[in-house]
């Protein structure tokens, strides 16, 4: 089923609040292969743009500042951390204000060139789950098997609030399903990489799945798939 080195590329698309993450890490886990978390790389990116001061307009500076990013995801007591430029933001770029920030800068185009880049060399010989919103139609559009993992804006909304209390953290329900509507129209309707299904992609509805239903259905596509083709990986 492939050639590449370590194993098959894996993408795993869809909207923001669809469980991708968590699938991502389960289903890498279990195949002994590396869990890339595009997401977590443009949140990161978004994070230290904002930090710096960068005026996004500014293309050149821009552009300047990209070319020099240092995002890193890391291994830590089995546990993925996210390090920029040197720091651990694993926590910080997991907040609501940091959703909509990242929506907005990973549209630029700087800034997706860069990471594209990276993303691309760190999944080139497979072995690799991708996650993210383009993996199946712009980083790996080669990927041997591709889901777009998708949920209702209420069902996501609500895991999310479910999450953000559990941290303490002071929201509603309804302005978090609404900030989920807003992540999704931004980024369907952006230019550059716009959220959509691959042509090629299974896609799974986990409105009314539970995790290990969702694990289950894609590990056994996973075996079909190679097992079809006498692949070993």
């Amino acid at each position: 089923m492939s050639a590449r080195k370590n194993g098959i590329i894996i993408a795993l698309d869809g909207p923001s609040g669809a469980g991708k993450s968590t699938v991502a890490r389960l289903l890498a886990d279990g195949l002994g292969y590396m869990q890339i978390d595009t997401g977590a790389m443009y949140r990161a990116a978004a994070l230290l743009i904002s930090q710096a001061g960068i005026d996004v307009t500014d293309q050149l500076a821009l552009v300047a500042f990209c070319n020099e990013l240092d995002i890193r995801l890391e291994l830590h007591n089995g546990r993925q951390r996210v390090v920029a430029n040197g720091a651990d933001v694993t926590e910080l770029i997991r907040t609501p204000e940091m959703s909509l920030l990242t929506s907005r800068t990973s549209a630029l185009k700087p800034v997706r060139d860069a990471l594209l880049k990276l993303q691309r060399l760190l999944g080139s010989q497979g072995g690799v789950v991708l996650e993210g919103r383009d993996i199946g139609t712009v980083v790996f559009p080669d990927a041997e098997l591709k889901f777009y993992l998708i949920a209702s804006a209420e069902e996501r909304g609500r895991r999310r609030y479910q999450e953000l209390t559990l941290k303490g953290e002071q929201v509603s329900l309804e302005g978090t399903i609404a900030e989920v509507i807003a992540r999704d129209q931004q980024d369907s309707e952006r230019d550059l990489a716009p959220l959509r299904q691959a042509e090629d992609a299974i896609a799974i509805d986990s409105s009314h799945l539970t995790l290990e239903e969702v694990l289950t259905r894609m590990m056994a596509i996973f075996h079909q798939r190679t097992e079809s083709t006498g692949s070993t990986l």
